[in-house]
């Protein structure tokens, strides 16, 4: 073929829009802003990150990388060749379905729901025809049902077929914060549109089928009606959670005829298994079809409806099974105890009529063919009723119950479990009213059984049994345990002589209630498991963006403090991103542990709540106390990757051994002693719990217990005047319109980072740069101090991992996802550890060091005033407790502590004590923490060098990054090593809170260079 002009393709590349290219070839197409977002078809990804732009005609993914134009797009799609692309374009273009004025700049705008009535019929209404209208704009939905030979072009309006699609009725609502918002779902929530578990659409990824008509009274006026919805999922697995049933109702009972105009406009009715049998029937021509749901879904709606058109004969088309035999033989006994003949439609063995249909090439033909030969099913059948050994119509083969076709979804064995199950029993057809109660019916008794959710052990099943006889009004109640033989015996035996029916009647009819009662507490135990599992929160398309523009940031840390400002937190900038990054590193292997101090009322547990406020939900678990063993039976996974967040210490004493452990081993083991349920023997039993886990607690204690402390980050709250004042502001302002504002912003605030939490992935985090860090080494427990400061590193890094690529590392057939810590990360960690670690490693408390501090001060300028040197003046404990303002409960603590440590000395003048001051240090507080590296100074080192490594060695001399951070430091540092010499300080300790993160843009200048111009060892 000649060479393609390239003015041709610039002319394509021009004139054919992508977004209507992409919009024909089956891709669902959203606004996002100017562009237009959808599923990339390059890789599977489950949330849109390929954008299309109109304006250039040009589309990138985010994802994989894909990036071109129309041209690309259609090479890339259909794997054609460029010559191929370009005749295909070239069609496209003369045929003018692929100009530009072919797509709308905006999608057609959704009508929204709202609530119009008191019992819901209007609402249900609503969401079917929002579900129909999805249906028709819905390629794909449209492409499965012509794949199923169902694209007769008046089924989808006849019956208002509908499409769920893969975000459900979500886009149909108003936004959840409304109140009009929470109204409708909780409206929908109960109707079963939307399910209490996960907040999501029942029916999405499905195609749904309304059911109209006949309602348990037979109500003529009930017609119209929409009293079941029935879904059928169509999109593939990777859209949809792995595992889902295929088969969907709503959980209100199963009531309603589907196509009643069958019934009126002959007396001869084919009966299917399922609703897409049925429509197969309607749409090769026989529109006098009605549909069961599945094999044991014949319902007394049916069999009211088929008496009152006067019905005389039934072609009973159930799929050609074990199963299908067996359910058409108890239709069959049932149609003749009403006096309707029924025919057996015979398949080829193992199809059903949709599948039929389709291999057959020839649906009309077919299935006309099929109903001539139907056989007549004699009335002996009726002695097929399934007996309580689980034969019969009540029972299946293996083949038969794992087919979910004909299994409702409330009652189907998982995908998982299927394989495992050599005889199964079939779903028993059943109704769980809203409150929990079981109904059964069998004739004209009705079974009513109440108090089965209460059974927790699967050796019992103790329930209160009603079976009532509508036709007598005869009726027999007690509560027994149904496991119990001797018990359910008594029951049949009374309850037959007080209904005067056969003994074997209701023994049958008891065995099956039994059975429905097993199939309801697993799939309730299923559901459970499912919840505590998956415990999964999706973020719409908009959360996540913004989400991820605030990952994205260049000035995250600044951001973070920022927000928690706007929320209301006053000051305590350091302190509150520490915190915010030890919950992060939940997320770690080895998780940090914060412990926060301060004395009563100081805002500690303010502290606490703000950032716990950021993370979401279900990644928190907060208690206000726990006793000694409770850690131990919270469950295995109940803590994995989690924030226990405890309100006191104190109220943790007693599992102070417990969560040591659990925060140091990453695992809890006990064996206790428990009873058997079923010998009634005491056996031992092993209990664990898997961390890692996170942990947060506060403490108005000076004297925590060590082995806790060492493991511990200790936060101390700024008890300053200065923050008192600030404090009591912020509180006036409160009161204030900008303070009733403030709280609007503080609940997107609080969303935003919620939403971010749920973005950060646990990667693994590498340290290119670990081996030439430097740290204190002169105490033993520094060891664990080091250990703080390393994973404070992780933190950050795992913090910006949108901000890194994410490299991956085979190993043994195994593929390790990380990150790489920039020195970025490591000067912002040496920022706090500065201001936590140096605290934490003073040799005495905060709070002891700011009142020997301001002692000092204060005795200078009483010295002074009265010629006196420092050391000679005495005073007492009460005019320190007016020069200061301190309370007499903190003064009698400090100035023992003090006295004990010799900083002070004591006289005694009468029967009074005064003190001395012994110390005369320098100025200064010790919150700064030596021998870091610093990484200005290495990174300079680095470039003088020509690109040499960190510098590091005995020639080397650290200045300690974060000095100016916190204050003046006196004494020197060792080179090399880092120790620092003896010396006190003088400032008072935590006087300014804000100074790490005000300084930060001082000490940041000049940006640090990339981590490329720096080469790795």
């Amino acid at each position: 073929m000649p060479r393609i002009p390239q003015k041709e393709l610039d002319e394509l590349k021009r004139s054919i829009s992508l977004a209507a290219l992409a919009a024909s070839q089956g891709h669902q197409l959203r606004k996002q802003g100017r562009d237009l977002a959808l599923l990339c078809p390059f890789h599977q990804e489950k949330t849109p990150s390929c954008v299309i732009s109109p304006e250039k005609n040009l589309y990138h993914c985010f994802g994989c990388g894909a990036a071109g134009s129309v041209v690309d797009w259609m090479m890339k799609t259909e794997g054609f060749s460029l010559p191929k692309a370009v005749l295909r374009l070239r069609a496209f273009a003369g045929s003018g379905s692929f100009s530009a004025a072919a797509v709308p700049s905006s999608p057609p705008a959704r009508q929204t729901l709202t609530d119009l009535d008191d019992d819901g019929q209007a609402l249900l209404s609503q969401v079917t025809d929002w579900y129909h209208q999805n249906l028709l704009s819905s390629p794909d939905a449209l492409a499965w049902l012509e794949k199923r030979g169902l694209n007769h072009p008046e089924l989808v309006s006849h019956f208002t077929l509908g499409f769920a699609g893969p975000h459900g009725i979500a886009g149909a609502l108003p936004s959840p914060h409304s109140k009009e918002g929470k109204s409708l779902r909780q409206r929908l929530t109960r109707l079963g549109v939307v399910r209490e578990s996960t907040r999501q659409d029942h029916f999405r990824g499905c195609l749904t089928v309304p059911v109209t008509g006949w309602s348990e009274s037979y109500d003529p006026a009930s017609r119209g009606r929409v009293l079941q919805l029935y879904g059928r999922r169509t999109m593939p697995d990777y859209q949809i959670k792995k595992g889902s049933a295929k088969h969907l109702y709503l959980p209100s009972p199963l009531a309603g005829v589907w196509n009643e105009d069958a019934l009126k406009a002959s007396s001869e009715v084919i009966l299917c298994e399922a609703l897409i049998d049925a429509m197969t029937f309607w749409c090769a021509g026989f529109r006098n079809v009605i549909a069961a749901y599945g094999v044991n879904g014949f319902t007394t709606s049916h069999l009211a409806a088929l008496q009152y058109h006067g019905a005389k004969r039934v072609l009973i088309a159930f799929d050609r099974d074990e199963a299908g035999d067996r359910g058409a033989e108890t239709v069959a006994a049932q149609l003749h105890s009403a006096g309707i003949d029924a025919w057996r439609v015979r398949f080829p063995q193992g199809l059903d009529a949709n599948a039929y249909a389709v291999k057959s090439g020839n649906p009309e033909s077919a299935l006309s063919l099929a109903l001539e030969q139907s056989v007549r099913m004699s009335a002996s059948v009726q002695a097929a009723v399934p007996a309580t050994s689980g034969s019969g119509a009540g029972a299946a083969s293996e083949t038969g119950a794992s087919r979910n076709e004909n299994i409702p979804s409330s009652a189907a064995f998982p995908a998982s479990q299927a394989a495992h199950q050599p005889a199964v029993t079939a779903a028993i057809a059943c109704e769980t009213t809203p409150s929990g109660e079981l109904f059964l019916r069998s004739g004209p008794r009705v079974w009513r059984v109440r108090g089965w959710q209460k059974n927790t052990l699967a050796e019992v099943m103790k329930v209160n049994v009603q079976v009532l006889d509508e036709t007598t009004g005869a009726f027999h109640v007690d509560t027994f345990d149904m496991y119990h033989a001797k018990q359910r015996q008594g029951y049949v035996s009374t309850a037959a002589s007080e209904l005067a029916c056969e003994l074997a009647v209701i023994k049958r009819e008891c065995g099956r209630v039994l059975l429905a009662l097993e199939q309801q507490q697993d799939e309730q135990r299923r559901t459970a498991e499912a919840e505590q599992t998956c415990g999964v929160v999706t973020v719409s398309g908009e959360d996540e963006a913004a989400a991820l523009a605030l990952l994205k940031s260049p000035e995250l840390a600044e951001r973070i403090v920022a927000d928690l400002a706007s929320c209301g937190v006053v000051g305590e900038s350091a302190n509150l991103l520490t915190g915010y990054l030890a919950a992060t590193s939940r997320k770690l292997d080895k998780p940090l542990a914060v412990l926060i101090q301060s004395s009563s009322a100081a805002g500690k547990s303010s502290l606490m709540d703000a950032v716990l406020g950021l993370i979401p939900e279900e990644e928190r678990v907060q208690y206000s106390a726990m006793t000694g063993q409770s850690l131990y039976y919270l469950g295995e996974t109940s803590l994995q990757h989690k924030i226990l967040a405890i309100a006191e210490e104190e109220g943790v004493r007693q599992a102070a051994y417990a969560l040591k452990l659990l925060q140091s081993d990453g695992e809890l083991k006990i064996a206790s002693t428990g009873k058997d349920e079923s010998s009634g023997e005491l056996v031992t039993r092993e209990y664990s719990v898997k961390g890692p886990v996170m942990l947060m607690l506060t403490t108005t204690a000076s004297d925590v217990d060590e082995e806790l402390l060492n493991r511990c980050l200790v936060l101390t709250v700024n008890e300053s005047r200065e923050q008192t004042q600030a404090i009591h502001a912020a509180q006036r302002k409160a009161q204030t319109l900008a303070g009733l504002l403030a709280v609007s912003e503080k609940s997107y605030l609080t969303r935003l980072h919620q939403n971010a939490q749920r973005l950060l992935r646990p990667l693994k985090v590498v340290n290119p740069h670990a081996e030439r860090l430097t740290f204190l080494s002169d105490k033993t427990r520094t060891r664990r101090d080091h250990m703080k400061y390393l994973t404070l590193i992780q933190a950050v890094a795992l913090l910006h991992q949108h901000q890194r690529e994410v490299r991956r590392a085979e190993h043994r057939g195994q593929v390790i996802e990380y990150i790489e810590v920039q020195p970025s990360d490591i000067a912002l960690a040496n920022r706090l550890a500065h201001e936590v670690l140096g605290r934490t490693l003073d040799e005495m408390p905060p709070q002891t060091r700011k009142l020997l501090v301001l002692l000092k001060e204060w005795v200078q300028d009483a010295a002074q005033q009265q010629a006196l040197k420092p050391g000679e003046l005495h005073f007492t404990r009460r005019e320190v407790r007016a020069a200061l303002g301190w309370g007499d409960t903190q003064l009698k603590i400090h100035l023992a502590r003090l006295l004990e440590m010799e900083y002070l000395t004591l006289h005694r003048r009468g029967l009074t004590y005064e003190y001395a001051l012994l110390w005369d240090g320098g100025s200064g507080e010790e919150a700064h923490l030596c021998g870091l590296l610093d990484v200005a100074e290495a990174e300079a080192a680095a470039t003088d060098n020509e690109g040499g490594a960190f510098r590091s060695g005995s020639e080397a001399e650290w200045s300690g990054t974060g000095r100016e951070a916190v204050g003046d430091q006196s004494g020197s540092v060792k080179a090399a090593s880092g120790q620092a010499t003896e010396g006190l300080q003088g400032e008072a300790v935590g006087a300014e809170q804000n100074a790490v993160i005000e300084v930060k843009k001082k000490m940041m200048q000049p940006p640090l260079p990339s981590l490329s111009q720096i080469p790795s060892s």
